[in-house]
């Protein structure tokens, strides 16, 4: 008896110390959106989590910072008329060891930073506002005086801060909140698994000035996620499947598959494409998106093929879609930034087992699917679907292709190599 009442008071100290709520107002941070305060709003997170956890509570206000590193135990949440506002001086966001487009190499933090912080979650109603416009701009102008010299400039050349990094954790929760303009991709989960993204509304801009590469949502190395009830619309990827590349990144102990991935409910506005398997993943498999509204010009569904990187993408499902898009799907070599590093291997990428079923759209065209000359493709299958475009050929070089019932302009599908 005596050692079930000991139990059950260390499960209720536990509990109160994880319901703790941390205020910012409590503790003398100001609501003002020109003053830095992230060494107080850090110090705020230190303490919860020293005394065993906590929420941090921002109230309503704007308050302006740099890079903040959540510990174990602790969570994020943001009340109506709330804003968290990113400091737009690099210098506010420390160089670190991190993760950076398929890679482990040193970036800058994130504004919201969490490492191996287990049940960390994010919730509003209030908003995390990245105010990229200064990192966008330099961005074109650095891209564009280059390109005037005949050279590219790859993302990482200039120096900014994504919006979110989650690395290392479980049971993740990021709902009811809204993300806006990151300086790069906006919400990057690096290796974590039972995540949740639930009613979050992602978005950056396209003009004045592009934002460029704000992804809505990384998914890198994951397991278990359920993105649900979300709005995204952003000038990059809406949703990226990411994991690795390179010609030896499917046998590095950092890089991995991204498995179980459920994508329901969701309203995609415009973005590059909602669903991109690439340009940084080696393997992508039990993927279902459905029950989701297009208002967009983009491709639902778009494979990055590398001939640099062995990729197998499988068991894809796309299903119950309406509204406007610009293509149902996207096959194609990426060569940007092509690199076998001194490799003799011949990479090549593997599609199998995919279906588009029950879906009506009006497009810009139906659709893509020519990869690189070694890729293999089998049962890719197209039924039940109404769509309406001024391109209605399904530009196919594969033979295993079925199409099951699919009416495009009111006439049966037609493929041509």
């Amino acid at each position: 008896m005596k050692k079930l009442s000991l139990l059950c008071y260390l499960i209720c100290i536990s509990f109160c110390a994880n319901a703790q709520e941390y205020n910012l107002a409590n503790f003398g941070i100001k609501a003002d959106s020109s003053l830095i305060q992230t060494k107080t709003i850090q110090k705020v997170i230190d303490k919860a989590a020293a005394k065993g956890g906590g929420t941090i509570v921002i109230p309503k206000g704007t308050y302006l910072t740099g890079a903040l590193f959540f510990k174990q135990k602790t969570k994020l949440r943001l009340q109506e008329g709330a804003v968290l506002k990113g400091s737009d001086d690099i210098v506010n966001y420390p160089f670190i060891p991190s993760r950076m487009e398929g890679r482990s190499q040193k970036y800058f933090a994130a504004l919201i930073n969490a490492y191996q912080v287990d049940q960390f979650s994010i919730t509003g109603p209030g908003t995390i506002n990245g105010n990229g416009l200064k990192f966008w701009k330099t961005f074109w102008a650095h891209r564009d005086s280059l390109r005037k010299i005949g050279k590219e400039s790859t993302n990482l050349e200039v120096s900014r801060p994504r919006l979110i990094l989650i690395w290392g954790s479980n049971q993740v929760k990021i709902q009811n909140v809204k993300l806006r303009n990151a300086g790069f991709w906006t919400t990057h989960l690096y290796q974590c698994n039972d995540v949740l993204i639930e009613n979050t509304d992602i978005s950056s801009p396209y003009q004045p000035v592009p934002a460029p590469s704000t992804d809505g949502i990384d998914l890198d190395v994951c397991k278990k996620v359920t993105i649900r009830n979300c709005y995204i619309s952003v000038n990059d990827d809406a949703i990226a499947i990411k994991g690795g590349k390179g010609p030896t990144a499917h046998v590095l102990p950092e890089n991995g598959r991204v498995e179980d991935v459920l994508i329901e409910n969701c309203t995609f506005g415009n973005s590059h494409a909602v669903l991109t398997l690439g340009s940084e993943c080696i393997y992508a498999t039990n993927i279902v998106m459905r029950n989701c509204i297009m208002e967009n010009n983009c491709p639902i569904l778009n494979l990055k093929m590398r001939g640099d990187t062995f990729q197998i993408y499988e068991n894809i499902t796309i299903e119950n879609i309406t509204g406007k898009c610009g293509s149902i799907i996207s096959l194609n070599p990426w060569k940007q930034f092509f690199d076998l590093a001194g490799s003799t291997e011949k990479p090549f990428g593997t599609i199998r087992n995919i279906t588009f079923a029950n879906i009506k759209v009006e497009s810009t065209q139906f659709g893509i699917m020519n990869g690189n000359p070694l890729d293999v493709l089998s049962n890719v299958t197209f039924k039940n679907m109404e769509v309406t475009t001024k391109n209605p050929v399904l530009k196919n070089k594969y033979d295993d292709v079925k199409i099951e019932n699919v009416m495009v302009n009111g006439a049966p599908l037609v493929m041509k190599k």
